[in-house]
């Protein structure tokens, strides 16, 4: 039995600091979550700061730091932990959404292969797991995301120094701005490559998204206009591929992974959708598009594998309805797909934040 004498912060900081943080691939200390360290007698204070929305982890991770605990130290009495949560991630602009933490391109090198779905489910999940989340409609031509996210009508706006400034809209607890709240829903836009980029650019400049620890952004498919000027506009946390498992859209999605680091945007990951589908009669599961493609492609290009979501009747159905799956059955085993895939996502954020020197403050010009 281990004497009460040797229990001091630094001995229980000691026996808890390797416990592997889950979703970041780092310990506890190498991300520097454990803060304060008291000890009263024989009963033990810890104050636990997350580096990612941890409604999902924090029972689990405060389980597991007992247990060490308990094991190093018998004599020890009663543990209580006071819990934060700062989502890790610095946005090196200070002009340019100067208050969000993580900003984040979901692409496709296609069309057809549920984009728009993908980045809507993922802002819902961000935002139930306890994140502050913004998304943003960067496909001017063909914006989805106010039929998705069920939102109609125009955004509200001020006037500030005689700029006029626009407030994004907000449905399950996501600030949401789209080119399709300003214009009619049958309206074709017969814009050039300029005026549509110049339209993004007023999207990150004249809103007023407040502070934020993710901003999404729903690319267009391809390799087009768009996805140059929000990589040369912003610094991007990253890009996150989204394909399905056929060669045809693996084809596309290495060229949108080739295109992103061209312009020196990391990869996040890459996202299998549609990866099979599971009869709701007879529970046989069938690959449609074939099965594991997205994920040999991410090992091919040594980039992390995010997670596969299934073809899901529900899925279509929470699109059409305007309330994404991950709102409108959360219990399903398809958002359970979302939520893991989102709490991927921030892990590997966090992870990138955490072990990379900070970058310098820096000023973009936008023209």
């Amino acid at each position: 039995m281990t004497n009460q004498t040797n229990m001091t912060p630094d001995a229980i900081l000691d026996a808890v600091g390797k416990i592997e943080a889950e979703y970041l691939g780092l310990s506890l200390s190498e991300a520097n979550m454990i803060q304060n360290v008291a000890v009263e007698g024989n009963d033990i204070a810890l104050t636990i700061d997350y580096k990612i929305p941890s409604r999902r982890i924090r029972e689990k991770t405060q389980a597991g730091i007992e247990s060490a605990i308990k094991e190093a130290f018998p004599s020890a009495g009663d543990i209580s932990f006071d819990t934060t949560t700062n989502v890790a991630g610095e946005n090196p602009s200070k002009e340019i959404l100067p208050g969000v933490k993580n900003t984040i391109a979901v692409s496709s090198g296609k069309g057809g292969v549920g984009k728009s779905t993908v980045a809507a489910n993922l802002a819902v999940s961000l935002a139930r797991l306890g994140a502050r989340v913004g998304l943003l409609d960067a496909d001017i031509y063909g914006p989805s995301i106010p039929t998705m996210m069920g939102i109609q009508g125009q955004p509200s706006a001020y006037k500030e120094n005689g700029k006029t400034r626009l407030l994004p809209s907000d449905n399950f607890n996501v600030k949401v701005m789209s080119i399709g709240f300003l214009v009619e829903p049958d309206s074709a836009l017969v814009w050039r490559g300029p005026m549509a980029s110049g339209a993004l650019k007023q999207f990150l400049t004249d809103v007023d998204w407040g502070d934020l620890d993710y901003m999404i952004f729903d690319l267009p498919p391809g390799t087009g206009d768009i996805q140059l000027t929000l990589s040369q506009s912003l610094p991007l946390s990253g890009a996150v591929i989204v394909t399905t498992p056929q060669d045809i859209s693996l084809i596309d999605a290495r060229k949108g992974v080739r295109m992103f680091q061209k312009v020196e945007v990391p990869i996040l990951g890459f996202i299998e959708n549609m990866s099979y589908h599971v009869c709701s009669k007879c529970g046989n599961r069938d690959e449609v598009f074939g099965h594991g493609g997205g994920k040999a492609a991410a090992e091919e290009m040594e980039v992390p594998f995010l997670g596969e979501i299934p073809l899901e009747t529900k899925i279509r159905e929470g699109g059409d309805q305007g309330v994404p799956i991950v709102e409108l059955d959360p219990g399903s085993p398809v958002a359970e797909k979302y939520f893991e895939t989102a709490m991927s996502l921030a892990g590997t954020l966090a992870r990138n934040t955490l072990t990379q020197p900070s970058a310098p403050a820096i000023d973009i010009d936008l023209g």
